[in-house]
């Protein structure tokens, strides 16, 4: 399985801070380790935007091997790029597991994939889901910074909402790296 990440527009020591925080607490056996390719999408500014280029980036990483899984986690800005560029690798026949977009405040979200959402309070989570989304998004309550979202979501405590018997536990209050955790170990086990 390949997690493609695309971040937003900030110093790229946030998204360090994400995937040491995050995503490596999530794999917890060796052989899972070896079975999960992190790719970084590692442009800056306005780049973050460019499905194109996001594309090129996969295609270089991947080669050929559309079917190989492919779960995009993309943030704030990253978001508009990452949205278009899995609905492009879908097209092309590319196996799009799940879309995760954090704090993708204002972006269109659509696909035949399964779609998440995670809000940094309560005001975006609505307001966005108003453009789509999945039946399992989070939002932080207390609401926290935007950025806090990516540096430390460890940190930031909300809730899973429309949790569906598909998905695990019943807990209504977690933190944004747990949430995010189950959803991931979810799609390993598909």
């Amino acid at each position: 399985m390949n997690i493609i990440i695309c971040p937003g527009i900030h110093d790229p020591a946030l998204t360090e801070s994400f995937i040491s925080e995050c995503l490596n607490l999530n794999i917890d056996s060796p052989s899972a380790k070896e079975a999960v390719n992190i790719l970084v999408y590692p442009e800056q500014g306005v780049l973050t935007l460019s499905p194109l280029h996001i594309l090129q980036f996969l295609h270089d990483r991947l080669g050929n091997e559309l079917e190989s899984p492919v779960i995009f986690i993309s943030f704030s800005a990253g978001v508009v790029g990452a949205m278009l560029a899995a609905n492009s690798w879908r097209l092309l026949g590319g196996k799009v597991i799940a879309f995760i977009a954090i704090d993708g405040w204002g972006v269109p979200l659509w696909g035949d994939f399964p779609i998440h959402r995670m809000s940094h309070d309560y005001f975006t989570h609505w307001s966005s889901s108003l453009l789509g989304g999945g039946k399992n998004n989070f939002y932080a309550e207390p609401a926290v910074e935007h950025l806090c979202m990516w540096r430390s979501p460890q940190t930031v405590q909300g809730f899973w909402v429309d949790l569906s018997e598909e998905f695990y536990p019943k807990s209504d209050r977690l933190s944004a790296s747990e949430f995010l955790r189950l959803l991931l170990k979810r799609y390993e086990e598909k």
